[in-house]
């Protein structure tokens, strides 16, 4: 009973992260802002997800693996939005900056 609560809970979580992730990919108003919106958030979010998967399933080989997988996501996500964003901003794509007639 109290394992079920404790994964519809992370699951949840995980999706609201991942929402939020995806409302700020069409909100803001750069490639910067974006990448970093759907990079933290989408890390957060999967992690969560996958976490309430191991309480789900308990202790078991599988559950192994998905915690194999958590780690490989916290790693690689971070990483990879860094050296899309680097290699952005290498190429020259510039910044957004408020002008006038944006809204606020």
């Amino acid at each position: 009973m109290i394992t079920n609560i404790i994964v519809v809970v992370l699951l949840v979580a995980g999706i609201f992260f991942m929402l939020v992730g995806t409302i700020g990919f069409v909100r803001f108003p750069d490639f910067y802002s974006r990448i970093h919106a759907t990079g933290k958030c989408d890390t957060l979010g999967e992690g969560l997800m996958l976490l309430g998967l191991v309480v789900y399933e308990g202790v078991s080989f599988v559950s192994v693996k998905i915690l194999f997988l958590i780690i490989f996501i916290l790693i690689a996500n971070p990483t990879s939005t860094h050296a899309i964003a680097k290699a952005a901003y290498d190429v020259g794509l510039p910044p957004w900056k408020k002008e006038k007639g944006d809204l606020e």
